[in-house]
């Protein structure tokens, strides 16, 4: 290599990317995010529990589909409209977001219960009759 070390371009490298994830999806062109979740089942009352981290998320917007084996919770958060703001620093994601949850089992989805509190959405499936 002539003009720089090995070094120098590796930490150039590094530089680029903690800075390209400083801005939301590099450009601040938004598609949305993947909220993260849990799923267990319990044995007495047969069940599958899910739950969703959705903080910030109007529970208006939250939809929430089980057929067969798939669960499917859509929805969207918005960023907060502040007249005059600019951004330093965006870490928080926005927008549209779906998360398809593949159950393993077929569920009763005329019995599916949701709950919303605190930022975290909470489901109960039935499990269907055959397990």
């Amino acid at each position: 290599m002539t003009g720089r070390s090995r070094d120098d371009l590796r930490v150039e490298i590094e530089e680029l990317f903690a800075d390209m994830w400083q801005v939301p999806r590099f450009s601040g062109v938004l598609h949305g995010f993947r909220p993260h979740c849990d799923c267990f089942q319990t044995d007495s009352p047969p069940e599958l529990h899910v739950v969703v981290a959705l903080p910030g998320v109007d529970p208006e917007s939250v939809r929430v589909a089980a057929a067969g084996r798939t669960l499917v919770v859509s929805g969207r958060r918005d960023r907060p409209s502040i007249e005059g703001a600019r951004y330093r620093q965006m870490e928080i994601e926005y927008g549209p977001f779906e998360r398809r949850i593949e159950l393993g089992e077929e569920v009763d989805a005329a019995r599916t219960e949701a709950t919303y509190e605190r930022g975290m959405l909470r489901i109960v499936l039935s499990l269907g009759e055959s397990t």
